[in-house]
């Protein structure tokens, strides 16, 4: 076997024991490593076994899709539009048919709701320009596609603090503040669209950057900040020769899985 999956004290789970663990919550953050064949594959498997415990109970929703691409998306779902469409229309990502359209693809074989996330990347990059104050001059309408404002941005979150500390010493071309400030943004809508489209007794499984919610932080902090007593559990993704569990691994995640770097 080319993975394992631990707790986030470093006992080992069997897969089946992670699916119902991850049955039980009301959100999942699936934190992945972009790129990687066999954690989408893993992600595909979690999945169905997810629909089979929850059934019509289960939303899927992700990073990789901005909130101005929801349109595109449903109609792809509802059988309305062609795959190429939503390649032309939508602003998907690289690698997206291998790596993310066997996820769409199963919401629209089981009439599942696949929630489209993401900042729109253009008023990320505003924010990376000139702060997070710019977000206030956007029309109302683009202001549906985002968190709603004022968003606040703690350094004390997990990884900010250090997410800083790289943008300061790397000399990116931008305040540091900012840098961190079009982080928090993605996060921070992330979590307002997967609080929004959770139906009462449902089960969100969201599919995102491993940093958006490593060791708590992200999507995780802006979620719990909104004071509707969730139950969330992460799952944190690690590339690494050796699948034994390391002690810096601790605590990254409810769950650590471990594949095999090749």
């Amino acid at each position: 076997m080319n993975y394992r999956c631990y707790g986030k004290q470093g006992d080992e789970v069997r897969f089946e024991d992670l699916s119902e663990s991850l049955a039980e919550v009301d959100v999942v953050l699936f934190g992945e490593l972009h790129g990687k064949p066999l954690i989408h594959q893993l992600q595909q498997k979690i999945t169905r076994n997810l629909f089979d415990i929850r059934g019509r109970n289960l939303v899927l929703g992700a990073e990789m899709f901005e909130a101005d691409d929801q349109l595109i998306l449903d109609e792809y779902l509802a059988g309305l539009i062609l795959h190429r469409q939503v390649l032309a229309e939508a602003k998907v990502w690289d690698r997206y048919e291998t790596d993310y359209l066997p996820l769409v693809d199963f919401a629209r074989e089981q009439g599942l709701r696949f929630i489209a996330t993401n900042i729109p990347r253009r008023y990320a990059n505003l924010v990376a320009r000139e702060g997070i104050g710019a977000l206030e001059r956007l029309s109302a309408e683009a202001k549906r596609f985002i968190a709603p404002l004022p968003i606040t941005v703690d350094l004390a979150t997990p990884g900010y603090q250090e997410m800083l500390g790289m943008s300061m010493g790397h000399g990116m071309g931008m305040e540091p503040g900012n840098f961190v400030a079009a982080q928090a943004v993605k996060d921070a809508t992330m979590a307002h669209f997967i609080v929004n489209n959770l139906p009462p007794d449902g089960l969100m499984v969201h599919f995102n950057g491993d940093y958006h919610s490593k060791r708590y932080g992200g999507i995780y902090w802006y979620l719990k900040q909104a004071g509707r007593g969730l139950a969330v559990l992460t799952i944190a993704s690690v590339s690494a020769k050796s699948l034994a569990f390391r002690e810096d691994y601790r605590d990254l995640g409810d769950f650590v899985l471990i594949v095999q770097e090749t």
